[in-house]
């Protein structure tokens, strides 16, 4: 699925260079479900974002689908970011003059030749799968924390992606909320998407 060769990340200002990851060689089978425990600031997110495509190794190499991609410009990225990925963070990054629908649309936006009841029909499957059929036409403001999570995790599977990663989904959360999140995780994983997570929590 995603395999990291002697990745490097270091991020440099004028007077400070940090060494965010050092030397990392990952493999993720398709199929797997991956934790990555560690505590803040030990360079996690960093990981996701280079795994996700959205950010570049300063050194090493970056393997998707079979296919180096570390070296590729923006724009084929975004697209294959859009078409294989989908990202879950510990913010909910929701639009709230969007309603619950909308809202989960937005990556099919960006599909070339997707009619827009497609992206309907898609959105609202996603919803159903996240027990959410029901909120639709609510704002994020109308929804409790596990409910607008629930909406993010429909808005990043959607497309319908081969590998979903997930930035501490659960640490916004109560552990009754965050356990709910974790089951609609393992059952999305037992039907076949490779997921990967991030956390600092060992529970």
């Amino acid at each position: 699925m995603i395999q990291l060769e002697s990745v490097e990340k270091v991020y440099r200002t004028e007077k400070i260079e940090t060494l965010a990851l050092n030397s990392i060689n990952l493999v993720v089978q398709p199929g797997e479900f991956i934790s990555v425990m560690g505590p803040s600031g030990c360079g996690k997110s960093t990981l996701l974002n280079v795994m996700g495509l959205l950010d570049k190794p300063t050194k090493g190499n970056v393997t998707l689908g079979g296919q180096r991609v570390d070296s590729y410009a923006d724009k084929y990225l975004a697209r294959r970011r859009n078409e294989q990925i989908g990202f879950i963070f510990q913010t909910f990054h929701l639009i709230s003059d969007l309603n619950v629908l909308d809202n989960v649309e937005i990556p099919l936006l960006y599909r070339q030749g997707m009619s827009g009841r497609e992206r309907r029909r898609l959105a609202l499957e996603a919803l159903e799968r996240v027990g959410l059929s029901s909120r639709v036409h609510h704002s994020p403001s109308q929804l409790s924390g596990g409910q607008q999570q629930r909406v993010a995790i429909a808005r990043a599977i959607v497309g319908k992606p081969k590998l979903l990663l997930a930035d501490e989904p659960t640490g916004n959360l109560d552990s009754q909320m965050g356990g709910e999140i974790m089951k609609i995780l393992e059952g999305l994983n037992r039907d076949g998407t490779t997921v990967v997570m991030v956390t600092h929590d060992q529970q």
